[in-house]
């Protein structure tokens, strides 16, 4: 298995609600490493650029309003297949759907409101990290596996 590193973001409507210990557990549970966290508000030219894949949908608007109403917790997370350990641990976009023990599962208030992302894949995520994170700010203990 490959080591990986995933962004995660912990969304306002988690913030609020001071779920940021309790989503930080299940992901050291996990096995895998935080090896960056920060706490930012994210501006309108951020979610806009982060979502532009979204930006023909009817939905990107408030997304994006939604994104930029509160602090949000945005995270490098590191380990084997660590994409796809982060994806079945945050559990279906809508959490009716989503499997017991998940995040948004046991957080997520409603499809839009589902207290964390995660990238969906290894490109998306060198790209997402770089928009949040520069090389100095993340220190993986597995760093040496990726050069």
């Amino acid at each position: 298995m490959a080591i990986e590193r995933t962004l995660s973001i912990i969304k306002p409507d988690a913030i609020k609600r001071n779920l940021t210990n309790a989503i930080n557990t299940a992901i050291a549970n996990s096995d895998l490493h935080i090896i960056a966290q920060k706490r930012i508000r994210m501006t309108k030219e951020q979610a806009n650029i982060f979502y532009d894949s979204h930006k023909d949908r009817p939905f990107f608007d408030e997304l994006v309003d939604f994104m930029i109403s509160s602090p949000v917790v945005v995270q490098v997370l590191e380990g084997e297949s660590a994409i796809s350990v982060y994806r079945n641990l945050m559990g279906d976009t809508n959490p009716a759907r989503a499997a017991d023990g998940t995040i948004r599962k046991i957080f997520a208030k409603s499809i839009g409101e589902n207290s964390v992302h995660g990238s969906d894949s290894a490109v998306a995520a060198r790209v997402e990290i770089a928009q949040f994170f520069s090389d100095k700010e993340i220190v993986g203990c597995l760093r040496q596996h990726l050069e």
